[in-house]
């Protein structure tokens, strides 16, 4: 018998939420069983495994970021843009640390190209027009600045910045400033 409340949307919910407090590493459906105070049998007619709970919440995390990337990205261009793009990767992580690792989790080929994954390199791609780079200069640059973003993010998160001067607010605005002047003077091979 399906136990009353309990959806694959809901547990998927409650799993990115667990991730949150517990870190992604942590979560299983034996520690979400735990949270809904069943036993784990009970919610293998909603997730497969914890790889798929797993693939649910980091599918999740990518179309949270989709949706907040799009919305601040709408009518900028150049370096607004580019600031932007950046904040909703560095808040969302700092607001869901453990959803922000998920995005990150490994996914099979097909599950990907139907994520919202493409859309984050779309509108990756769209900030770079800004900065009229042809291929293969344009996916270089993809590349580049989802590294930044994602070493600068981590790194914040692991406080490898917090006991020094100065704060890593300032170092995150002269980063972007930086990938700014990059862009617009990008080397030609």
């Amino acid at each position: 018998m399906v136990r009353a409340g309990l959806t694959p949307e809901r547990l998927t919910q409650a799993g990115a939420e667990l991730a949150d407090e517990v870190g992604f590493e942590q979560v299983t459906v034996s520690a979400l069983a735990r949270r809904f105070d069943v036993k784990a049998a009970s919610l293998y007619s909603h997730v497969r495994s914890s790889h798929d709970l797993k693939t649910r919440i980091a599918l999740l995390a990518l179309e949270e970021m989709a949706d907040r990337s799009a919305e601040a990205l709408a009518g900028r261009a150049g370096k607004g843009a580019l600031t932007a793009l950046a904040d909703v990767y560095r808040d969302y992580a700092r607001e869901h640390p453990g959803r922000y690792t998920a995005a990150r989790f490994p996914l099979d080929p097909e599950t990907a190209a139907a994520s919202a994954g493409p859309r984050h390199a779309r509108m990756t791609r769209a900030v770079l027009r800004g900065y009229d780079l042809q291929e293969p200069e344009s996916t270089h640059a993809v590349r580049l600045l989802g590294s930044v973003f994602h070493g600068y993010v981590s790194l914040e998160a692991a406080g490898g910045f917090s006991h020094s001067a100065p704060d890593s607010q300032e170092s995150w605005e002269r980063t972007l400033d930086a990938l700014d002047a990059l862009l617009r003077n990008w080397p030609t091979a």
